[in-house]
């Protein structure tokens, strides 16, 4: 276990679990199903490991985004709209989000339902509350997922997601899914693992609560003076007149437009420059990473037919689409570096080594980034 990941009780994971059951009896969870969920449970220390390294605050967001809002997630994505019209139309109609920003959240989340995580949630939840990395936000948690089971709306085995809890479709946090979910497909229970309705809808739901206004777009790209060194920040909405005092125009060169936004700067002043909305912050507090929310916003403008981002990223290496990292997967097991015999698209802890061992022979810096220009060494360019 990390330093500074050790369990916050100073006996054993066994007993930190045992201390916590009294306040899980006391919130509604019933005895059976808290010793049937802890019985031999033990830790798994990876997780911390997992939320040091989180990609929305570790990874350049060229690279970020290049693997998120890539050819081939906008074009599953457009599927997957058009396979499930009549929910998304239903979830409009009732929470008022479009679509395209609900396809979005899947699509980023869960690439569609493809990657749900397979790491067992009271596990999880249970070694987190055992630890100090936020442990009083965990137990919170894990109390959560301890209800869900006892109410039967998730069946045990399938209660598997991410290292920190999130489930299903468009992975929810278990307080956000007691909170939030709906049943979207009338069969009585709110199930986001088994039915895509219910998912969709319920997304749609927890943009609603977090302040989502229909018809308002989350924001677009814009192009900034020459120099400008002006005000930018999230949170700092102005009206758009002010915006354009200050010289800055939509990228097309059209007028801002009325209301009111904020200047999103993702990679400083000679980037892409974003006015965003507050339907963005909606967006935002589904994972609290600008990055994030971006990469969401920019996917459901390609799922309306947008063009993407004009501004090219301030990087003379840009990062790789998941089929570009693919290839990179695969030409490096070629020259012979152990990869499990996968070329998935993801860049874990094997392929980063990987490409830092095929970077230092090649006289490139060692960084283990999966790059423009790894990619055309490898392919002998």
């Amino acid at each position: 276990m990390l330093a500074g990941a050790a369990p916050a009780h100073a006996g054993s994971f066994e007993a930190c679990l045992a201390a916590i059951r009294p306040s899980a009896l006391k919130s509604g969870v019933s005895a059976a199903t808290y010793d049937r969920a802890t019985a031999g449970l033990a830790p798994n220390p990876e997780v911390f490991d997992l939320a040091r390294a989180q990609p929305e605050f570790k990874t350049p967001i060229w690279d970020y985004l290049a693997g998120l809002v890539d050819e081939e997630r906008v074009a599953d994505g457009r599927a997957m709209a058009a396979q499930w019209s009549r929910a998304l139309a239903a979830a409009e109609q009732r929470f008022g989000v479009d679509g395209a920003t609900i396809v979005a959240v899947w699509g980023v989340e869960s690439n569609y339902g493809r990657a749900f995580g397979n790491r067992p949630l009271i596990q999880s939840l249970a070694t987190l509350s055992c630890g100090d990395y936020r442990a009083a936000y965990f137990r919170t948690e894990f109390l959560a997922a301890l209800k869900i089971l006892d109410r039967g709306d998730v069946r045990p085995d399938q209660f598997a997601g991410s290292w920190a809890g999130a489930f299903g479709h468009t992975q929810f946090m278990p307080s956000t899914f007691l909170r939030v979910a709906v049943d979207m497909d009338g069969d009585g229970r709110r199930d986001l693992i088994n039915s895509v309705p219910d998912a969709l809808g319920s997304t749609a739901a927890y943009l609603r609560k977090a302040g989502w206004t229909t018809g308002l777009p989350w924001g677009f790209e814009v192009r900034l003076p020459a120099g400008y060194s002006g005000p930018s920040g999230r949170k700092g909405r102005q009206p758009m007149e002010q915006w354009a005092a200050r010289g800055i125009t939509r990228i097309d060169g059209r007028p801002l437009g009325a209301g009111q936004a904020a200047l999103l700067l993702p990679a400083g002043p000679n980037g892409p420059a974003f006015l965003v909305t507050r339907n963005f912050d909606a967006i935002f507090s589904y994972n609290a990473a600008e990055s994030y929310a971006l990469a969401i916003a920019l996917l459901s403008d390609r799922l309306r037919g947008g063009r993407g981002i004009v501004t090219p990223w301030p990087t003379r290496d840009p990062g790789l689409s998941r089929a570009d990292r693919r290839e990179l997967q695969t030409l490096l097991m070629r020259r012979g570096y152990d990869l499990d015999g996968k070329a998935d698209g993801v860049v874990g802890t094997k392929t980063k080594q990987a490409i830092a061992d095929f970077q230092s022979k090649r006289g490139m810096t060692p960084d283990g980034r999966a790059s423009v220009s790894v990619l055309e060494a490898a392919r002998g360019r």
